[in-house]
Order: structure tokens, then sequence, then C-alpha cells
């Protein structure tokens, strides 16, 4: 089963970090991803550019976005394979730490 992994965050208090603090979050990530490689489970995923660089289709009328009523915006995701949803969540437990860091867990519809 696939599942994905989208990570939510506090995209301004992020954004807010010293240099080297980021770059300690990303360091983290490169552990996390060859971890999960190294297991055979990683599928895919990456990090996401700030919300202000997206754009919303809506009704095919374009503008800039997200502009959520929420500090949480999308900031990266993984896309994993395992046996089962629990396996699926014991690993993102182990996403690394961010500011205001959620995991959402979501299986993939296989089609």
């Amino acid at each position: 089963m696939q599942f994905l992994f989208l990570l939510h965050g506090d995209e301004a208090a992020e954004l807010a970090l010293e240099p080297e603090e980021r770059r300690a979050i990303i360091a983290q990530h490169v552990d996390y991803s060859r971890m999960l490689s190294d297991r055979g489970v990683l599928r895919g995923g990456d990090a996401l550019e700030p919300s202000t660089a997206a754009a919303v289709v809506r009704d095919g009328i374009v503008s800039d976005g997200p502009f959520a009523e929420t500090k949480e915006q999308l900031g990266g995701y993984y896309l994993v394979e395992v046996a089962s949803r629990d396996e699926a969540v014991e690993y993102a437990r182990q996403v690394p730490a961010s500011p205001g860091l959620v995991v959402e867990v979501r299986p993939v519809i296989e089609m």
C-alpha cells in the first residue's frame, strides 16, 4: 500500500529560523530520506517552495495562494510503500521536527 505523508508546518516560523537551524532540519530530512530508501519503502518526496510561490486554480480562474485561515501550510511530502497503515504511521512518527509540524498520513488509491 502506498501512503502520502503531507508535511504541514508553521511557514512563517520556519522562514524565521536562523540559517544554521534550517540547515540542521534539512540534514535531518536527508538522513530520514536515506533511511526510508535503505529500507526500500521510499517512492518519492520533496520540499515545496513557500506558499507565496503557489497558484490556485478554482473554476478555471487562477489566483495567488493558497491563503488559508491558518498558519499551517503544506511544506513537503514523502510517498512510501509499506504493508499497512500502522507501519506508515510508525514511519510518519519519525519525520524530523520543524516549527508547527503536523504529518498527515493519507492512503493512495491505486487505480
